[in-house]
């Protein structure tokens, strides 16, 4: 339920959820979130065969492969747009409907892909179209990852938020696996010519079913209670008043560059990774492109485990504790990581790799359920849309080019590692001082969310201060809205 102004509050106020249906909640919303890093996972892998078939009106292969990533790019740049506009949407008519909607979006958008004429076959409206299928992707996902981790958050007990928003990244290293095991598995059956006549395709047209899936389980989802007991408290007072952009920017300045910085350092670790890596393996250490990709799998493989676990633990120690270890982690190792990355063995690359992997499952198990405890419940959706989503295409999607250009600029292989390690120390300093650890807490806006009845009269019973810990904060906004 929406606090009143008091602190006072009753066993009836505290908001009961069935685990089973936060459970279900991960599991519908960890499809999307598949589908988004499957598609990414697909259109990096595929991506020279792309240049081929539509961009072979450049005669040059180099072009043609910078094209191709130039379109991959220009998702990114529609990302915050959608975030702006699904986070509207999904804080006033409810976060239900927008994950049905990007979903929906996204699997089709995909499944164009996969019947995209060549640029033979129409000239310059098969790169136009490729062109148009990724803004139509990206529009989408800007409003997909954070309504997920918003969803997730709101429909989880406070004392497991962490564990079931850490499942959210199984679909995140899941979608990446499928990709890269797809990909490589019609690479050894198909030949050279069938891949580029129909076998790239196959990859793409997997998408339909999953998003069907993923709509059909999102359909069955209840709204998230803490956004219902929002409703019915607007209802109650005949408020409707929604803050705007400039509001957010005004009233939550702190939590907005606080998000900002946590999606930065999270998604340049994660794009140095997935993106930059790779292609350093094949093009400055001539490591066999299969070799590379199975590296990178079997580290995401392994990463699972790993963000489930420290999901769990932030919900033990606090998830300010964890994330300040992720943080250290790279402050030290990624040095010493792309040392051992550059050394050229497979023994010595797949240790470098799994040490950057090992500090970004800290992040992949902490931050879905961090994030959306920034913000109130009111601004959650916009804020954490429009913060992550112009974070991503700043820092993270930017990645591979600023390692590339530093690499070539200094003619030093370990400028990304003195980036990431400068990146770190930064993202430690400003998350220490301003980040309060949330986790068993009630999030911002709302009673605290508990399992059973027995829990609700238990929490009733404490201190109002130390339940309602936001409440004064929500004073001073409200006092400087008046003001």
């Amino acid at each position: 339920m929406q606090p009143k102004n008091d602190l006072d509050f009753s066993p009836q106020d505290v908001n009961v959820v069935n685990p089973k249906q936060a459970r279900k909640a991960v599991v519908a919303t960890g499809i999307g979130n598949a589908m988004e890093w499957f598609d990414f996972g697909l259109y990096a892998y595929l991506a020279v065969i792309l240049s081929q078939l539509f961009f072979s009106g450049v005669h040059n292969s180099g072009l043609q492969l910078v094209l191709t990533f130039g379109t991959f790019a220009a998702a990114f740049l529609v990302r915050p747009i959608g975030g702006i506009f699904f986070g509207r949407i999904g804080d006033k008519y409810g976060r239900k409907i927008v994950l049905s909607t990007t979903i929906i979006l996204m699997a089709l958008s995909t499944l164009f892909i996969a019947l995209l004429p060549t640029y033979e076959q129409i000239g310059i409206w098969a790169p136009i179209l490729l062109l148009v299928a990724r803004m139509v992707q990206g529009f989408s996902t800007g409003g997909e990852y954070s309504g997920a981790m918003v969803y997730i958050a709101e429909s989880s007990p406070d004392k497991k938020r962490g564990i079931l928003g850490s499942g959210l990244e199984i679909g995140t290293l899941s979608g990446y696996i499928a990709a890269s095991v797809i990909v490589t598995v019609l690479t050894v059956v198909l030949t050279d010519e069938q891949m580029l006549s129909w076998g790239w395709r196959i990859p793409f047209l997997i998408a339909a079913p999953i998003g069907l899936v993923g709509l059909y389980l999102r359909r069955h989802l209840d709204e998230s209670p803490i956004f219902q007991e929002m409703e019915k408290a607007q209802e109650d007072s005949e408020e409707d008043e929604q803050f705007s952009f400039i509001d957010i920017l005004k009233y939550h300045k702190k939590d907005f560059l606080l998000s900002t910085v946590i999606v930065a350092f999270f998604n340049i670790t994660n794009y140095m990774i997935l993106s930059y890596i790779p292609s350093y393996l094949t093009q400055v250490l001539k490591v066999k492109e299969t070799t590379g990709l199975i590296i990178i799998s079997i580290t995401m493989a392994l990463m699972i485990p790993l963000a489930l676990y420290f999901g769990k633990l932030s919900d033990k120690v606090g998830n300010k504790r964890v994330v300040q270890l992720g943080l250290l982690g790279l402050t030290v190792c990624s040095i010493p990581a792309f040392l051992l990355i550059g050394n050229g063995h497979i023994a010595a690359i797949f240790i470098g790799i799994f040490i950057l992997g090992f500090f970004l499952s800290v992040y992949e198990g902490t931050l879905p359920s961090l994030l959306p405890s920034l913000f109130f419940t009111d601004v959650r959706y916009r804020a954490l849309s429009i913060s992550f989503n112009i974070s991503v295409s700043i820092f993270g999607g930017t990645t591979p080019l600023v390692c590339s250009y530093l690499v070539h600029a200094t003619g030093n292989a370990l400028a990304p590692a003195f980036y990431l390690t400068g990146v770190s120390v930064i993202g430690l300093l400003v998350f220490s001082l301003l980040f309060i650890t949330t986790s068993g807490r009630a999030l911002k806006g709302s009673y605290p969310t508990v399992e059973t009845k027995k829990e609700a009269h238990e929490i009733a019973k404490q201190d109002p201060e130390e339940a309602l810990w936001w409440h004064e904060e929500s004073l001073e906004i409200e006092a400087e809205r008046q003001s």
